[in-house]
């Protein structure tokens, strides 16, 4: 992890087993900017919920897909050849092996849909 990732709280052990009641709103709440955790596994998959202001660093995932569904506030992901911005209920899935660089307008919640085997901060 270089200087610029040292920022992120990211932890990637599961918070909540499967048949386990999760408040992701409680959740996010309680938490300030630059916390990424996952909270659950499904199947191959992992559901992380990210509390974020700010940008976070250009990265790709060269084995993964990332999707990300925003609960709150605007999230701009820009791509080499546009942007796409993210409202409350809306959500993007960035392809594996596409460069990327989340940008947060302010505190944005959203929820991550990912294989498990990701490293959060990418390559």
């Amino acid at each position: 992890m270089d200087k610029s990732e040292s920022r992120y709280d990211i932890e990637t052990s599961v918070m909540f087993q499967q048949a386990e009641h999760i408040d992701v709103g409680a959740i996010a709440a309680a938490t300030q900017p630059w916390w990424n955790r996952t909270l659950t596994a499904v199947n191959d998959a992992v559901v992380r919920l990210g509390v974020l202001d700010g940008d976070f660093h250009w990265h790709k995932h060269d084995e993964e897909d990332e999707f990300f569904f925003v609960l709150e506030g605007q999230l701009d992901i820009e791509l080499e050849d546009r942007t796409v911005t993210l409202h409350p209920q809306q959500g993007f899935t960035v392809p594996k092996g596409v460069m990327h660089l989340p940008h947060a307008r302010g505190r944005v919640v959203v929820l991550m849909v990912e294989k498990a085997s990701v490293v959060p901060t990418g390559s």
